[in-house]
């Protein structure tokens, strides 16, 4: 048996779509794991020496990037926005596709055009992808940070214009605003901690591998 192993997952949609991944590598949780009302964080497993711990998506990179947990997985979503270096991101799972995408009213969107941009004031809960890629094209960006209910700043005069996840584009829809611009194509990555990368490299690798074979 290896070194205790903990492996950071995300609460929510993904986690569904990882379940399967997780089993196919060999790895089983215990039965509260798939209990949505489990109050528990931290489970065992069928591997004697690995434990899951289940976070909010946006803490996953934090908890792995800190060495709290040797591997994790993160959407690169995520990996943008907090730019950790102690994070090494070999694979890709191929789950958890969706975009960031920025969007306004519609009767915004009837008249406005990205390209003319100078200034914005921007809700996002991803304010250095936004800084980031506005100041690219020369765009000064105000951002103003919220954690959910993103839709509600432009109905509200809050702002004009939001940065958010896109999966199906219903709850935009929903709330009268559309897409103007795609920032990046999201999905799913395994990630690993650069220190247990270096010390536990052997074990690494095998994981990596067989999440690849997994994934596949």
């Amino acid at each position: 048996m290896g070194a205790f192993l903990t492996i950071a997952v995300p609460k929510g949609r993904i986690l569904k779509e990882l379940m399967p991944v997780l089993k196919r590598a060999g790895i089983e949780a215990e039965p509260d794991f798939y209990d949505e009302s489990s109050r528990k964080l931290e489970f065992a497993t069928n591997q004697a020496h690995i434990s899951f711990i289940r976070v909010r998506s946006f803490d996953v990179a934090t908890f792995v990037a800190f060495g709290a947990a040797q591997l994790g997985v993160a959407g690169s979503d995520v990996l943008l926005e907090f730019d950790y270096p102690e994070l090494y991101a070999p694979l890709d799972l191929n789950i958890g596709h969706c975009r960031l995408s920025v969007a306004e009213l519609k009767s915004l969107a009837e008249e406005d055009h990205p390209a003319r941009w100078s200034h914005i004031r921007i809700a996002t809960k991803y304010p250095n992808i936004a800084k980031r890629h506005f100041a690219a094209r020369g765009v000064q960006a105000e951002c103003i940070k919220l954690n959910g209910a993103m839709e509600l700043a432009p109905k509200l005069g809050l702002c004009r214009r939001i940065l958010d996840l896109v999966s199906t584009g219903a709850t935009l829809k929903a709330n009268g605003l559309v897409e103007v611009e795609k920032i990046a194509d999201v999905s799913s990555r395994l990630i690993v901690n650069r220190t247990a990368f270096k010390t536990r490299g052997g074990e690494m690798r095998e994981w990596i591998a067989r999440f690849r074979e997994a994934a596949a």
